[in-house]
């Protein structure tokens, strides 16, 4: 059973990091396929994401997700509060009964130094800059999961990602936190990101109130 991480944020919210060694099958037995994904690498990361929901909370309805005009996938009740994440063989979800949550996998790329001010703000790029070199594109990376993240969490679309999502200076360790702010059309929220680096992974989830 490849579980690479596991955390109980409380006990109303957990999260999981979930490497995709199973054949589709193995999944399917679990959870369905819930609309037609023909490729099938994106159809094995999509079961995937779906079966760490019930693998974290044994009763969530996954037969009952619904998708948004936005593409965010929910639960009309509310049951729970969720969010899926995955790249390449790595899936990861969160999942509250009481919380709003985000989470973003990724794996570290120099893809991000060109498109990094696209999604950062100039002071957060004056951030990264004032780091040592080689410790730059942790740091993007990260920066991208937490923007993704917020994204996530927000759930609704149309979000300027160097403008409506901030982060703010902090110290790079293996794990740690971060403080950010969402502001949108007079909607404000301060928030408290979390991020762990992981072989050649960046993971950061939230989990806060609406």
């Amino acid at each position: 059973m490849p579980l690479f991480y596991q955390q109980n944020i409380n006990e109303n919210t957990k999260l999981a990091v979930w490497r995709i060694e199973e054949p589709e099958a193995f999944f399917r037995v679990k959870v369905p396929l819930q609309h037609d994904i023909t490729h099938p690498n994106k159809r094995l990361q999509h079961l995937a994401g779906r079966f760490l929901l019930p693998y974290l909370f044994p009763d969530f309805p996954h037969r009952e997700i619904e998708i948004a005009d936005t593409r965010k996938p929910f639960l009309p009740n509310a049951q729970y509060h969720f969010s899926i994440s995955h790249c390449g063989n790595i899936a990861a979800a969160i999942v509250s009964s009481d919380l709003r949550v985000g989470v973003d996998v990724e794996f570290i790329t120099p893809r991000l130094e060109r498109i990094k001010k696209k999604f950062l703000h100039a002071d957060e790029l004056r951030f990264v800059n004032s780091q040592l070199p080689h410790l730059q594109l942790n740091l993007l990376s990260i920066l991208w999961s937490a923007k993704e993240a917020m994204f996530k969490w927000y759930g609704a679309g149309e979000v300027h990602f160097s403008e409506m999502m901030r982060t703010f200076p902090f110290q790079l360790e293996s794990q740690g936190e971060i403080e950010a702010a969402f502001a949108k059309q007079g909607f404000q929220k301060k928030l408290l990101l979390h991020y762990k680096l992981m072989e050649n992974l960046t993971l950061v989830w939230v989990a806060s109130s609406s």
